[in-house]
């Protein structure tokens, strides 16, 4: 990380033991290690933050991209939800009992008329 040479280091390490002294010495590293730990952890915290914000900004584009494409394809196959509407049918003679092909026109305008196949819920898909 910051590139120090083995001699580099044992000339820092003998500078310290004579500045600072044989007693005193284990205790400036650990005030020195703890300041380093405290330091690595902003440093991490700071670049998961900066990670946080690219990922976030990488899916509002993938989003915004998704988007225009579904608007694409919409417009290019827009749904038939609108063909099938039903119709005023001439009321029959006999209100009671409808006809066969009566049954079989309302059962046809009753039923959502959809593009795509909805897979089942609970069944296992075709």
């Amino acid at each position: 990380m910051f590139d120090v040479a083995p001699t580099e280091l044992l000339l820092v390490i003998v500078v310290a033991l004579v500045v600072i002294g044989p007693k005193d010495l284990p205790k400036a590293m650990r005030f020195v290690g703890k300041w380093m730990g405290k330091a690595r952890g902003m440093a991490r915290h700071f670049r998961s933050g900066l990670d946080t914000m690219m990922r976030e900004a990488e899916l509002e584009e993938l989003e915004k991209q998704w988007r225009e494409q579904n608007d694409a394809i919409m417009r290019e196959f827009p749904r038939i939800d609108d063909v099938n509407t039903p119709t005023a049918k001439p009321t029959s003679a006999t209100p009671d009992v409808p006809s066969e092909q009566d049954t079989d026109e309302s059962a046809a305008a009753t039923a959502p008329s959809e593009t795509h196949a909805v897979p089942p819920r609970d069944g296992p898909l075709p």
